[in-house]
């Protein structure tokens, strides 16, 4: 069975700010949805509560940051750009000032409607100079999204994820910035996948083996900068198409920053872009809104059949079914490999 962690950021936050003297963290109102109650237990001293005021939040953490602090913003991702937009960019993007935005719940994954649901917030911090966006996809990724931004001296937008999460990716396998992971090589389709699109890709990916397609998959944590060389030769060696998956719009996220490095390098091969369409969510399940908008393994399997042009007679009781154990060893394997 595929190993769980509970509240893994929690236990990361604590363990970061005890090492390191700069750090604080700035509660919008959710200390206990955003998974600090304990560093606010452990560490009240660098523990700061703003209320739920995320402007006063942004242009306060602007002026920590020219003092010589790092403060770690926290709330739900959608109130880190959409309402103190102007704040976030004045106050700590043109300054380029070290400031980190730790956003939970992007993209879908809350009932809370519209107005929670983050699915415009990498197209629009794509385009904020000086920004650098991560997405975590795993217990790994979360345990370690914190120390990769130590050398970046500029803001820093994280997707966090929460709960009880899955751990993926072999637990000493950091994230490395810039970098994607290769679960899975093969030369037929590319797909990219990121945040929690990527269990589903790694379940859609090993039932293709069994039909012989081979796919070359990547989990992309770095969507700014967009400059891996891992992602231009894995866009460059697919034969019949490359395709994208995320918890964003469709418009602006990881689907159009391969967009461009594909018309950057030349490269002529058909993209199929997996993502929210042009339109709002609704309150629903994460289950439910990913499964209506093919952000699932299903919807995946789907879009390859079209691509492909052919049937592959994959089932949905046989996605359910699907042990993630056996692909996880698979993925230590490539992973040594790519060494």
């Amino acid at each position: 069975m595929v190993e769980f962690v509970n509240n893994p950021h929690s236990q990361n936050m604590v363990r970061y700010g005890k090492e390191r003297e700069n750090v604080l963290v700035l509660s919008g109102d959710l200390t206990g949805s955003t998974e600090i109650a304990e560093f606010k237990k452990q560490l009240p001293e660098k523990f700061v509560s703003m209320g739920m005021a995320e402007q006063n939040m942004l242009s306060w953490a602007g002026g920590l940051a020219r003092e010589g602090y790092v403060p770690f913003l926290h709330t739900f991702a959608v109130f880190l750009y959409r309402r103190p937009y102007d704040q976030l960019s004045m106050s700590v993007a043109y300054p380029n000032l070290k400031v980190r935005l730790v956003g939970f719940l992007p993209g879908i994954m809350t009932p809370g409607g519209v107005t929670h649901q983050a699915i415009e917030d990498i197209s629009v911090l794509r385009s904020v100079p000086n920004m650098t966006i991560f997405e975590t996809g795993d217990a790994t990724d979360v345990e370690t999204v914190l120390d990769a931004t130590d050398d970046i001296n500029g803001p820093v937008y994280i997707r966090m994820l929460r709960g009880r999460l899955a751990r993926l990716f072999p637990k000493n396998e950091p994230l490395k910035f810039n970098t994607a992971r290769i679960l899975n090589e093969g030369d037929d389709i590319t797909v990219l996948s990121s945040g929690i699109c990527t269990e589903e890709a790694m379940k859609a990916v090993n039932l293709l083996k069994e039909k012989g397609v081979h796919v070359k998959h990547l989990h992309i944590s770095t969507l700014k900068p967009f400059t891996d060389e891992r992602v231009v030769k894995a866009l460059k060696e697919s034969k019949k198409g490359v395709i994208t998956i995320e918890n964003h719009s469709a418009i602006g996220g990881l689907g159009s920053a391969v967009a461009e490095v594909m018309a950057e390098n030349g490269i002529s091969t058909k993209l199929t872009k997996i993502g929210i369409p042009d339109t709002y969510g609704h309150g629903a399940s994460a289950e439910y809104l990913m499964r209506k908008f093919g952000l699932d393994a299903l919807g995946l399997l789907n879009t390859i059949e079209k691509v492909l042009d052919r049937n592959l007679n994959i089932t949905e009781e046989q996605v359910k079914a699907f042990d993630l154990k056996e692909e996880q060893e698979d993925i230590k394997q490539t992973q040594l490999e790519a060494l």
